[in-house]
C-alpha cells in the first residue's frame, strides 16, 4: 500500500485527488495534511516522513501583489525540501507547474523556478521527482474568480450576476478528473519503478489539454444550460464529453437548498393527470420505483453521471451530502405536487418514503446504470 501526502489537501484539485485516492482504499493511504503545517516545523517533518508519494499542490494563484505570489510559491517548495532534507526523506515528489510558465509573469516564473528546485534535490539527493505542466483546470467545487473561467461563470450564472468576457481568447483545458488520472498512473508507475530497482529518475510531462474552446462559446454554452435548466427543467445535450463535464461543474454552483425541489407543472382533466418529469436533448436511462413506507434507497454518489429523482405520488425525503463534508441538505417532496431534485456528482444521496402509502418515483441519469460500474460507490449520506 502506498502511502501518499498531498499538498494542498483541501484545494481545487486537492480535494478532487484526495476523494479519487479514497475509492482504493486497498491500495492507497492517505497521509493527512493541513495548510498549517508549513507554519509548523515539527507537523511538516513528520508528514514528509510518513509519505511514500508527495503530491505538492499548495501554491497562490492569485494575488493583488505578484510579488506577494512569487514569493509564497517559491518559500513553499523550499520548505518542502528542506523538510526532505532534514529528515532524509526521498518520497517521490509530483509538482502541479502551469503552462504560463512560459509567460512573462511572475505565477508562472514562480512555477518555473519551483520546478527548476525539485531538479537540483532529486539530482542532490537520488530522489524521485514529476513535474507535470498542466493547463487550465476545470470542474466541480472550483473557486470562482480564482481556479478556472468556468468556475467564475458558473457561479454568476448560478447566482444571477452577469458575466463579463476580459479577453475572447481560446483557452485549452483539462476536466479535473482527467487530470486526477494523470497523477494517479504516475503514482502507479513509479512505485513499480521503486520496487523493482529500476533507476529512480526526473521527469517533466506537459499534460495535453483534452478540448479547447473560445471563451465566447464557453459563455454561450453556459447560458444556455440556465435558461433551459432554471426556467424550463430541461437537460441539455449530454453526448459530448465537454457537455457533460461542464453541466455536471455547472449542476455544483446551484445552491441546492434554495432551488431545489423544482417543481413540476402538473396537468389534469377527466381522465385524470399528465406530467412531465424529464425534458432532455440527450440518452440516458429512466427507470421507475415503488417504496414502501419507511424504506430507504441509495446512499451512494456517482463520479461522473448526473441524475435526477422525480417523485409523483407519495411522500418523499431526499438527503443529499458532498463527500468530504458533514453537512446534509434535505428535501421533502409530496406527489400531490410533482418534483424532482437532480443530484451532482461527488454527493452522497438516498430517498425515504417519510409517507403511509407506497412512493412513486421516476429517475434519470445520464448514462446507462449498471449496479458493478465502477462510477457508483456507496457511502451513506448521515456517515
Amino acid at each position: 500500500m502506498l502511502k501518499i501526502g498531498i499538498t494542498g489537501q483541501s484545494g481545487f484539485v486537492g480535494t478532487h485527488l484526495y476523494n479519487t485516492l479514497g475509492l482504493q482504499p486497498e491500495k492507497f493511504e492517505r497521509i493527512p495534511f493541513e495548510d498549517a503545517y508549513f507554519s509548523d516545523e515539527n507537523k511538516l517533518n513528520a508528514f514528509v516522513k510518513s509519505c511514500d508519494t508527495i503530491v505538492h499542490l499548495a501554491a497562490m494563484n492569485r494575488h493583488n501583489d505578484p510579488e506577494v505570489l512569487y514569493q509564497t510559491n517559491i518559500g513553499l517548495v523550499k520548505q518542502l525540501i528542506g523538510a526532505c532534507e532534514a529528515t532524509n526523506s526521498t518520497p517521490h515528489i509530483l509538482f502541479s507547474s502551469s503552462t504560463q510558465e512560459e509567460r512573462d509573469n511572475l505565477y508562472g516564473k514562480s512555477k518555473k523556478e519551483g520546478r527548476q528546485l525539485f531538479e537540483k534535490w532529486v539530482n542532490k539527493n537520488n530522489a524521485e521527482f514529476t513535474g507535470f505542466i498542466i493547463p487550465n483546470v476545470y470542474g466541480p467545487f472550483g473557486n470562482p474568480y480564482y481556479n478556472s473561467v468556468v468556475a467564475t461563470f458558473c457561479h454568476q450564472l448560478t447566482h444571477n450576476e452577469t458575466p463579463r468576457i476580459e479577453v475572447d481568447g481560446e483557452i485549452k483545458l483539462i476536466y479535473v478528473s482527467e487530470l486526477v488520472k494523470f497523477f494517479i498512473d504516475k503514482i502507479e508507475d513509479h512505485s513499480v519503478t521503486r520496487y523493482s530497482n529500476t533507476e529512480l529518475h526526473c521527469e517533466t510531462i506537459l499534460i495535453p489539454h483534452t478540448s479547447e474552446i473560445k471563451v465566447s462559446i464557453l459563455l454561450k454554452k453556459l447560458t444556455a444550460f440556465k435558461e433551459n435548466y432554471f426556467d424550463k427543467g430541461i437537460l441539455p445535450n449530454l453526448d459530448n464529453s465537454l457537455d457533460r463535464n461542464l453541466f455536471n461543474t455547472f449542476l455544483c454552483y446551484i445552491d441546492h437548498a434554495l432551488f431545489f425541489p423544482f417543481h413540476l407543472k402538473l396537468n389534469t382533466d377527466n381522465r385524470g393527470s399528465f406530467i412531465e418529469t424529464i425534458k432532455l436533448n440527450s440518452g440516458g436511462q429512466v427507470s421507475f420505483s415503488t417504496t414502501v413506507p419507511g424504506i430507504t434507497r441509495g446512499n451512494h454518489f456517482h463520479t461522473r453521471k448526473a441524475e435526477r429523482f422525480a417523485v409523483i405520488k407519495g411522500k418523499a425525503r431526499i438527503d443529499i451530502r458532498r463527500i468530504g463534508t458533514d453537512k446534509v441538505i434535505s428535501f421533502d417532496l409530496d406527489g400531490s405536487q410533482p418534483s424532482f431534485v437532480d443530484m451532482p456528482i461527488w454527493y452522497s444521496h438516498n430517498i425515504t418514503n417519510i409517507g403511509e402509502e407506497e412512493l412513486y418515483t421516476i429517475f434519470w441519469i445520464n448514462e446507462h446504470f449498471d449496479a458493478s460500474d465502477p462510477d457508483t460507490y456507496f457511502e451513506s449520506v448521515t456517515k
